[in-house]
């Protein structure tokens, strides 16, 4: 046999070994379509106006949620309500209003209102950018509204981060790794929002 049938023979066998190896449930996961959940409030349409009542110039009240579409791999859903509008640090941050993990997997919704309090019973956790509670759009009367992005993500794991170790942007960076990988859907929803003219 010759070193090229030979090469030819063992590039055969590695093309056949490789093929029946089973991928790992993570690569069969990484592979699968990603799911788009949809996510919804009654305060307001998407991409319409915030209400005073869920700003910091009202009530500083969370809206109501719900969504539908999620996985039945699903385990937690993670809650990023951010200003996208308002650059923090170098530019590649903004203003966090409200960071929710661990979301049961069988939840569909979030009531209006959530009470504040760093682990809440169903062991959901929270903070915003001025404590373990929603922070309400503030955004100046002098520019133009702010983009108001709530993101709604199913995870297949819960996330082992404590609400109170880190600061409020550490924590966000350590909830965001942490779902690296794990992500089975996402949905979004926009609100729009600037304090009335005095």
């Amino acid at each position: 046999m010759t070193i090229v049938s030979s090469l030819r023979a063992l590039t055969l066998v590695l093309v056949m070994s490789a093929s029946v190896v089973p991928a790992s449930r993570a690569e069969a996961q990484a592979r699968a379509p990603m799911r788009v959940l949809t996510l919804t409030t009654t305060a307001f349409p998407d991409g319409g106006l915030i209400p005073a009542r869920h700003a910091q110039t009202g009530r500083d009240v969370s809206p109501a949620l719900s969504w539908s579409g999620a996985p039945d791999s699903t385990r937690s859903f993670v809650l990023l309500v951010h200003d996208v509008d308002a650059a923090q640090g170098d530019g590649t941050d903004d203003a966090l209003h409200w960071l929710v993990w661990n979301i049961p997997g069988t939840a569909t919704a979030l009531p209006e209102g959530v009470p504040s309090g760093a682990q809440l019973a169903d062991g959901t956790r929270q903070l915003s950018v001025s404590g373990p509670y929603y922070r309400g759009p503030a955004a100046p009367s002098s520019g133009p509204a702010h983009h108001y992005v709530f993101e709604l993500y199913a995870l297949d794991i819960t996330l082992n981060i404590q609400p109170t170790a880190l600061s409020p942007a550490l924590t966000r960076e350590a909830v965001m790794r942490a779902m690296s990988g794990h992500v089975r859907a996402k949905g979004a929803l926009v609100g729009l929002y600037r304090r009335p003219a005095p």
